[in-house]
């Protein structure tokens, strides 16, 4: 999306204050009303809760055993108390992981589910799925599933694996660097309270997509914020 129009009777942005943004195509006119568009709902909705920011992106994972497991293991379950740690101390205790075919073969020889010490086991068949297609398709490194991930025929593959939908290939991106917006419960309950409900999932994301451009921010900067916005609040139902 290209440089957002200044109208010339808005007044300049100042620190810390809250602005409405408004562009062409951005809203629908009913006579002399015009109705927001699902982006410019969460736009406002965004600097109502969360402020200006800024929004930094969520940092990832270098070592990919800890990239896998953190896409296989987080749905439904509570990321910071429960998943986080279980991927540093595999991160820790299998430093040889940090690349596709190193984590492979440990998992030749290991129990995931030990090693994680989580017993579930279609969460750990997810794991194994993923490493063995990206390794059937040549990608070893951080660097290489950011690049592969460019090719929206290597997302498609991805999605071939049973537990991973649209949001996970989106969410991987993220793991390894990329700038996406991964559409999980909290963004839709987010959006819900900004009166945008019921959006398909390419629409819901497209939306966050030009709320972010609309507001100058990273888009897995203002994704991630708006998760933790929701995490924190859901906080006592231990789900992510």
């Amino acid at each position: 999306m290209g440089p957002v129009p200044v109208l010339p009777s808005a007044p300049p942005a100042r620190p810390g204050k809250s602005v409405r943004l408004t562009a062409s195509g951005s809203g629908r006119h009913h006579g002399s009303m015009t109705v927001p568009s699902p982006a410019q709902r969460l736009a406002d909705h965004v600097q109502h809760l969360l402020g200006t920011g800024p929004f930094p992106p969520p940092g990832g994972w270098t070592h990919m055993g800890a990239v896998i497991c953190d896409v296989s293991f987080q749905p439904r379950c509570n990321y910071e108390a429960t998943l986080r740690p279980r991927l540093l101390r595999l991160q820790a205790s299998w430093p040889d992981a940090s690349t596709v075919s190193g984590f492979r073969s440990r998992l030749a020889t290991e129990d995931l589910a030990v090693a994680m010490r989580f017993n579930h086991a279609r969460k750990v068949a997810t794991a194994r799925a993923i490493t063995d297609l990206l390794a059937g398709h040549g990608v070893d490194t951080r660097d290489d599933l950011r690049t592969w991930l460019d090719h929206q025929s290597n997302r498609a593959a991805l999605r071939t694996v049973k537990g991973v939908g649209p949001k996970s290939v989106d969410y991987v991106g993220n793991l390894v660097g990329r700038s996406q917006v991964a559409v999980d419960v909290h963004l839709r309950a987010f959006a819900a309270d900004a009166g945008v409900a019921g959006l398909p999932y390419e629409r819901l994301r497209a939306a966050y997509e030009e709320a972010a451009a609309l507001l100058g921010h990273d888009e897995a900067g203002l994704e991630h914020a708006v998760w933790r916005h929701g995490a924190g609040a859901k906080a006592g139902a231990g789900t992510a």
